[in-house]
C-alpha cells in the first residue's frame, strides 16, 4: 500500500513541497505520495483525527498551523518545545512527533557560505516564528553578538527571553539598525517583506552596510529581492531562500525515511520550479 505523506496550511496551493519530495520518492524508490491538504484554523483538529485514522507516515506543516498543532501531537522533539513551532511530523507506530526543522535548514544552509559563526556579528530582521527558530538555532550554535531588529520590540524581547540557549543580543528598530549596520558581519532577513507580489518593497536601507559582509533573506520568489538586490549592488554575499526551503525539507524527508537525500537534486527541483536560478 502506498505510504501518504504531505503538507498542511491555509494557503496551501503555491507549496512546492509536493514535486520536491515525489521526485525524491521516485529517485529512491519509495511506494509514497506526498500531498497537499488545505486546512483551515477550525478544521485542524479535526485533519490530525482524520490523519490518525488513515495512518499518515509523515506531513509537514505551515502558517497559520506551526503552533495550533503542538497540542494536538503527543510528543515533541526538545528543540521544537523550545522554540514552540513544529514544521514537521513524524508517525512513530501511531504516536505523532513534531519537529522544527526550519532553524536547522537555515543554519545548514548558512554554514555553506560561513565555515563558522563563533566570531560573527549578526542582524536578524523580523521577529515572527521564522526568525524564532532561526534565533535559537544560531543562538545554539554560537555567535558573537545576535540583535534583532522588529517594529514591535516585545515580540523580539521575548525571543530573546524565551531562548535557553544564551548569546550577547540587543532588540533594535529599524532606524537603529540602519544607524548601526556597519556592525554586522551578517544579517538575516526574516521577514514577508519583499515577497512575490510586492516585490519593490524591502524591510531595510543597506546605506550603511559593512563591505565584505554577508546579506541573507529566506524569500524564495522572487530568487532576488529588493533587499538582495541592493546588498549584491554594494559587493556583499547573498543567499536567497532557496536554500533554507531545500535544507529544512531534506531534514524533514530523512526523518520520515531514514535517507539522507541528494540536496541539489532537490535544489534542482525547486529552482526549475521557479523558473530560474539561485544566488
Amino acid at each position: 500500500m502506498k505510504k501518504l505523506f504531505g503538507v498542511i496550511g491555509d494557503p496551501i496551493s503555491h507549496s512546492m513541497s509536493p514535486a520536491m519530495h515525489n521526485d525524491l520518492f521516485k529517485a529512491y524508490s519509495i511506494d509514497a505520495h506526498y500531498q497537499l491538504f488545505h486546512i483551515t484554523k477550525e478544521n485542524l483538529p479535526d485533519a490530525i483525527k482524520g490523519f490518525r485514522a488513515i495512518g499518515i507516515e509523515g506531513f509537514n506543516v505551515t502558517v497559520p498551523h506551526k503552533e495550533a498543532i503542538i497540542p494536538l501531537l503527543d510528543e515533541l522533539d526538545p528543540l521544537a518545545e523550545s522554540i514552540g513551532a513544529v514544521n514537521t511530523v513524524v508517525n512513530q507506530d501511531g504516536r505523532l512527533k513534531g519537529y522544527n526543522t526550519d532553524g536547522s535548514g537555515y543554519l545548514k544552509g548558512l554554514l555553506n557560505h560561513k565555515h563558522s559563526l563563533n566570531d560573527k556579528k549578526m542582524l536578524i530582521v523580523g521577529a515572527g516564528g521564522a526568525a524564532r527558530a532561526i534565533y535559537f538555532t544560531i543562538a545554539k550554535e554560537g555567535t558573537e553578538l545576535l540583535d534583532i531588529c522588529n517594529r514591535t520590540p516585545r515580540r523580539a524581547e521575548q525571543i530573546i527571553n524565551d531562548c535557553p540557549f544564551r548569546v550577547p543580543a540587543r532588540v533594535l528598530n529599524r532606524q537603529e539598525a540602519e544607524g548601526n549596520l556597519e556592525t554586522y558581519d551578517i544579517i538575516v532577513q526574516t521577514t514577508s517583506i519583499g515577497m512575490h507580489p510586492e516585490t519593490d518593497q524591502s524591510p531595510l536601507s543597506l546605506h550603511k552596510l559593512k563591505p565584505g559582509s554577508f546579506v541573507s533573506d529566506i524569500i524564495y520568489n522572487p530568487l532576488e529581492t529588493k533587499l538582495l538586490k541592493e546588498a549584491h549592488s554594494k559587493g556583499a554575499g547573498i543567499q536567497n531562500g532557496i536554500d533554507m526551503f531545500v535544507y529544512q525539507g531534506a531534514l524533514a524527508f530523512e526523518k520520515w525515511t531514514g535517507i539522507v537525500p541528494d540536496i541539489e537534486r532537490m535544489r534542482h527541483k525547486v529552482l526549475n520550479q521557479l523558473g530560474g536560478l539561485s544566488c
